[in-house]
């Protein structure tokens, strides 16, 4: 059973108010968490569950909510607090209605993302680990970007593909392609503040038209990354993306990068939901592979 007198009374705490919850309405929000809407007469707040052992999940992800918030380039929901009650542990942040009219906001999502990457700092990385998905994401500083890719992201992949019980079908490949990184990542990018899990479901629009982004795996690194995951399950749209190569230009070469940094998230895949994905890591090896010969 869900406490909702507690959670109800941490959302006071946190906005300096008492609230009078109305009933609890399950919501869509992905497979992971439970998630609801709940209302006070007065605004409305959305709530994740998950496990207690999950609260870590959550804290880093309120926390990566607030550093994109902080760039005040792209609207994201506000997080208002995060805890356990019970056999829950729980996120709390602002419900925002979305349904806006998508071709009318494309092309300001494309600029206000361009604007939220150029937020930056010294290091890849970010101050905690956090999750793509429900898989572990180190983010562990490093001042080199192929370093980074190759422990954190591309290693740390082929790695769990390993003991999950697909080595012999991508570890030999995995291995090859972190050896030839270097001829893959020949540039220098700026360690910029990415989203992170960047796929049309993460992307809506508000009631008046504006672009939102959620459900953050938050990371400083090349902002080719983001973009790639744009494309890799599609519904950005031509608009998104003139607007954010207007703003900023990419780099000819991010072509065969996009591949390189989208096989992270389908190796992800893999590992989260099995060998349906299979096929489509090796081809994407394959054909990166190619580029080094």
């Amino acid at each position: 059973m869900i406490d909702w007198t507690a959670i109800a009374a941490a959302i006071g705490k946190a906005g300096g108010k008492r609230i009078d919850p109305r009933t609890p309405r399950a919501v869509g929000g992905g497979c992971i968490n439970e998630t609801y809407r709940l209302d006070d007469g007065d605004q409305g707040y959305f709530v994740k569950l998950n496990g207690p052992d999950q609260l870590a999940m959550f804290e880093a992800e309120a926390a990566g909510l607030q550093e994109m918030t902080g760039t005040q380039t792209i609207r994201v929901p506000r997080p208002l607090c995060t805890g356990t009650t019970g056999a829950r542990s729980y996120l709390v942040m602002e419900y925002i209605p979305l349904g806006g009219h998508k071709a009318a906001g494309a092309a300001e999502a494309g600029r206000r993302l361009a604007a939220m990457h150029r937020a930056s700092r010294a290091h890849f990385g970010w101050d905690r680990d956090n999750t793509i998905g429900s898989t572990p994401q180190p983010n562990h500083s490093e001042p080199d970007w192929l370093r980074f890719w190759s422990r954190h992201r591309l290693g740390f992949q082929l790695d769990l593909a390993t003991r999950n019980g697909y080595g012999p079908q991508v570890r030999d490949q995995g291995e090859r392609l972190l050896a030839a990184l270097p001829h893959l990542i020949d540039h220098h990018p700026v360690p910029s503040l990415l989203h992170g899990d960047l796929w049309g479901g993460n992307l809506g629009f508000d009631q008046d038209g504006q672009p939102v982004i959620f459900d953050p795996a938050v990371y400083y690194g090349d902002r080719e990354a983001d973009l790639a995951m744009t494309e890799l399950f599609g519904g950005f749209g031509g608009d998104f993306y003139a607007a954010y190569t207007e703003a900023w230009p990419l780099d000819p070469e991010y072509q065969t990068r996009k591949d390189l940094y989208n096989l992270y998230h389908i190796l992800n895949h893999l590992n989260l939901f099995g060998t349906g994905y299979l096929g489509r890591a090796q081809g994407l090896m394959q054909r990166l592979l190619a580029h080094t010969r």
